[in-house]
């Protein structure tokens, strides 16, 4: 069924988002990971020893929910947190690089088909979109606080 103009733009956001979830988690099935736990182990990934507030900084979450999802990570194997004064350093495990190596790798081939459907320039155009609207709703929603 072709989508129309009428359609809010949060459906359509919500049915990507459902469909790269839908995606994901069929691809790693066999590695015990969530898909709301990936983003977060690909970020310690790529972040080496960053601590639990940057996370939750970085997510727009609270840290409550940064440490029930670290502690699940920690859990199946994927991370190690390492007490230094009154903070915990997080650390990626071998088994949680490989995963996150997969994960992202996954991730580029969803975007490489968002690609396919796009030329150079409108994907650019919907990238640098996406982010602008990300933007400023965590900047309007800060500066209501």
């Amino acid at each position: 069924m072709p989508f129309d103009e009428t359609i809010p733009t949060s459906t359509l956001i919500s049915i990507l988002y459902r469909e790269h979830a839908k995606y994901l988690n069929e691809k790693v099935k066999n590695e015990d990971l969530s898909f709301g736990l990936q983003p977060i182990l690909i970020t310690i990934y790529e972040n080496e020893g960053i601590i639990q507030e940057q996370l939750a900084e970085k997510f727009h979450l609270n840290e409550s929910t940064i440490t029930r999802n670290l502690k699940k990570l920690e859990e199946k194997g994927f991370i190690e947190r390492i007490p230094d004064k009154r903070k915990k350093i997080i650390k990626i495990t071998k088994k949680g690089a490989k995963t996150a190596r997969k994960v992202m790798d996954y991730d580029d081939k969803w975007d490489e088909n968002i690609k396919s459907n796009l030329n150079d320039e409108d994907y650019t155009i919907f990238k640098t979109t996406l982010i602008k609207i990300c933007e400023d709703l965590i900047w309007t929603k800060l500066s209501k606080t």
